[in-house]
């Protein structure tokens, strides 16, 4: 009959889509479960039970690091003794490397902080020293660059001095 007045009751899911939508929830909760197990940094067990374990670790790569850095000074230097940096852009690749060692060695931001801000920081003097005597007055000030061999050696005591 084309024009009854009946209603009909809403269409039934089956149990199966249920089950289908509860499995698929538990796949997904497993796979983050195992995302986050896979990824998540390991500890050394070896070195957590023992106190001497990470400072001896931390004193050799705190070692290397400085070693790193004190070959990338020598380099900066022999390519401004070989003329192939000019003296400006000697110094501001010392600079660029002495405030890259800070940072990685004591993880204060010294690339992108300004002079009067490590300043105001009381950083070591060594690092306020080269800056201002050396890196500075080359790359900002008009006219001749400082000697950028004395720029390396202020680098130098920087790397070997800082704490």
């Amino acid at each position: 009959m084309p024009g009854s007045d009946e209603l009909y009751p809403p269409f039934q899911y089956g149990w199966g889509w249920m089950l289908l939508a509860i499995g698929i929830l538990i796949l997904l909760i497993a796979a983050a479960w195992l995302v986050v197990g896979l990824t998540r940094p390991r500890r050394n067990l070896t070195l957590a039970g023992t106190a001497q374990g990470p400072t001896l670790l931390t004193v050799d790569v705190l070692s290397q690091l400085r070693v790193e850095y004190l070959e990338r000074i020598q380099r900066i230097e022999d390519d401004y003794r070989a003329r192939s940096l000019s003296a400006r852009n000697a110094n501001l690749e010392l600079s660029r490397v002495v405030r890259t060692f800070v940072n990685e060695y004591s993880g204060l931001e010294a690339p992108v902080l300004a002079l009067d801000d490590l300043v105001a920081r009381g950083v070591h003097p060594a690092l306020i020293d080269a800056m201002g005597r050396h890196y500075y007055p080359s790359i900002f000030r008009q006219g001749p660059a400082i000697d950028p061999v004395a720029g390396a050696e202020a680098a130098r005591t920087v790397v070997r001095s800082w704490h």
